[in-house]
């Protein structure tokens, strides 16, 4: 017991929220102590990265789509799985040496939980397993993002009765029933935050013929973007490029307009939800109708996804608090509690 505290104490064990969009790392006891853009700015045609390797993240998204031709600004991360291991691997071990650096623990290869979309293949997890082993951690274990989305969300996971979570990322949305510490009925799209901005962008193309970036985009759909009416409409004016003329040119665009721009990936989302609760069985149905549905991820924050799911569904439906971390929070509390998940836990090796 002794020398448990005491390992405890020293631990620099990690669990990691890898998502599309944004990169978090919980540390147990720390709470969330990085969270930053999943993109890595490198020379063009190597994987070299910029500023001694230190063009990630925050600084490298300042790049997106200002970049000169001799730079690329990366997302290596697609659809919740890696796109590009290299990038991957460099992205990794400079967030793992970062939070190393504000612990001032750099002896200590940390053990890393890392939070995967349900729906990935076994090539897909072998990518990520690598990719972590190699950018420094000691061992790697790998827990599915609704089961960290629902452990995060404080949600009853352990107990023999029915939790739904519907988890919004950047490139898939996870939505999945869990009882008795294990995943009953789950469903996983590649339509999610990132396709919204696609739709907003070819909304100002088909619409206006003006073409925007997907800086651009992700700040319209977060300032006035929204899933149903409001109370009170809203206007943005949006710069971008005339595809016509080529040149420089601003407009204004509705709170409404948003609206049926993002449309299509709503109604993609929501037949996923309707989709997942066909599939559960009779009792774990009946214990949604007490408990409704918790939605976390970056999508949950979008205005009117609650309304518009519970109209959908005739169930309850709440945000978590504060559902952007509630992945990467899960993560860290799985990290703590191995032993209660090693039936249904995936790592770098067989055995547990």
């Amino acid at each position: 017991m002794i020398f448990d505290s005491i390992f405890g104490m020293f631990s620099t064990d990690m669990g990691i929220d890898l998502g599309t969009c944004n990169t978090l790392v919980c540390v147990r006891g720390q709470g969330i102590v990085l969270n930053e853009p999943s993109v890595v700015a490198v020379k063009r045609g190597t994987n070299r990265v910029l500023q001694n390797g230190n063009a990630v993240g925050i600084v490298a998204k300042e790049m997106l789509g200002k970049t000169p031709g001799s730079i690329s600004a990366i997302r290596p991360m697609k659809d919740g799985v890696i796109a590009d291991f290299d990038i991957t691997e460099a992205m990794l071990g400079y967030f793992i040496r970062k939070v190393h650096n504000k612990r001032g623990r750099l002896w200590h290869r940390p053990r890393v939980v890392i939070a995967i979309p349900s729906g990935i293949t076994a090539v897909e997890k072998r990518a990520v397993l690598n990719s972590a082993e190699r950018a420094s951690a000691r061992r790697v274990y790998l827990v599915e993002e609704p089961m960290a989305a629902a452990i995060g969300a404080e949600l009853p996971v352990t107990e023999p009765t029915g939790s739904m979570i519907v988890d919004i990322g950047g490139g898939t949305t996870e939505v999945a029933i869990i009882s008795l510490a294990d995943i009953s009925v789950c469903e996983s799209i590649r339509v999610a935050g990132d396709d919204m901005d696609e739709a907003i962008a070819a909304h100002m193309k088909r619409t206006y013929n003006l073409m925007i970036g997907e800086q651009t985009s992700e700040r319209i759909k977060i300032e006035i973007g929204s899933a149903s009416p409001m109370e009170t409409e809203m206007t943005q004016e949006v710069r971008g490029r005339d595809m016509i003329s080529g040149l420089p040119r601003k407009t204004n665009i509705s709170s409404e307009e948003v609206r049926e721009a993002l449309k299509e990936p709503i109604g993609a989302i929501i037949d996923c939800v309707t989709r997942t609760l066909e599939k559960a069985e009779p009792e774990l149905a009946a214990d949604l109708v007490d408990k409704g549905i918790v939605l976390a991820g970056g999508g949950a924050l979008l205005r009117g996804m609650d309304t518009v799911l519970a109209n959908a569904t005739g169930l309850d439906v709440v945000v978590a608090a504060d559902p952007l971390t509630c992945v990467a929070r899960g993560t860290a509390v799985y990290l703590e509690n191995l032993e209660m998940w090693k039936d249904t836990m995936e790592s770098d090796e067989d055995e547990f």
